[in-house]
């Protein structure tokens, strides 16, 4: 039902494939919250940025703050569980110079 919604707003107003196919996949997922969403966005407005290249580098302050998201412990469980959960392959980081890089599974 949700994801018929989805597919007539998109129709109606153009399409930007990575996003419609991540509602889609999220429809039915009852693990994913608010704060999932808010960050998987955050890491396609960057892979936006980037020129669309696959993997991303990532600075964790700069999506957090892209994200909206406050405290370190929620960004670090949530880009974990997009990981365990499938939606994105994410390879951290302990070198500030190079940062974290994120592998966005475009659905």
């Amino acid at each position: 039902m949700i994801k018929s919604a989805v597919k007539k707003s998109v129709s109606e107003m153009g399409e930007f494939a990575p996003i419609t196919e991540f509602y889609e996949a999220i429809a039915d997922d009852g693990r994913i919250s608010v704060t999932h969403v808010s960050l998987y966005m955050a890491l396609l407005y960057k892979w936006n940025l980037d020129g669309f290249k696959n993997p991303i580098s990532i600075n964790r302050e700069t999506i957090m703050k892209m994200a909206k998201i406050s405290a370190r412990h929620t960004y670090n469980t949530c880009i974990n569980q997009l990981h365990d959960y499938g939606y994105i392959k994410y390879i951290p980081s302990s070198n500030p110079l190079s940062g974290s890089v994120v592998h966005l599974k475009l659905l």
